[in-house]
């Protein structure tokens, strides 16, 4: 009974990693911008609006204004999914970004 258990208990566990993961706003970031861990809400600085595109202050990024990356932001805050490793890490994946004049 209770392998039976743990074992429900770690697909269960293993089915939740497998799902997109939510903002600290609650809604969730698509399974195309993330791998369950790759999209956090920036801290203020991390992302600047400048004429050239959206700059990444850690890398010095820029994901132009027109990219296909640029994803409305649901609650009015920068959100940045990057890749977490390998040779790419730290390239913007998805970059969601709040209406102008919010």
């Amino acid at each position: 009974m209770l392998v039976g258990f743990l074992a429900l208990l770690f697909v269960a566990m293993g089915a939740r990693e497998a799902s997109a993961h939510d903002a600290p706003a609650g809604w969730t970031y698509p399974l195309s911008c993330c791998s369950s861990f790759d999209c956090r809400e920036a801290q203020t600085g991390e992302v600047e609006e400048r004429p050239e595109g959206f700059v990444i202050a850690g890398t010095g990024e820029i994901v132009p204004m027109t990219d296909r990356r640029i994803r409305n932001s649901p609650d009015g805050k920068f959100h940045w999914c990057a890749r977490q490793s390998g040779v790419d890490a730290g390239c913007t994946i998805c970059l969601f970004v709040p209406p102008r004049g919010f």
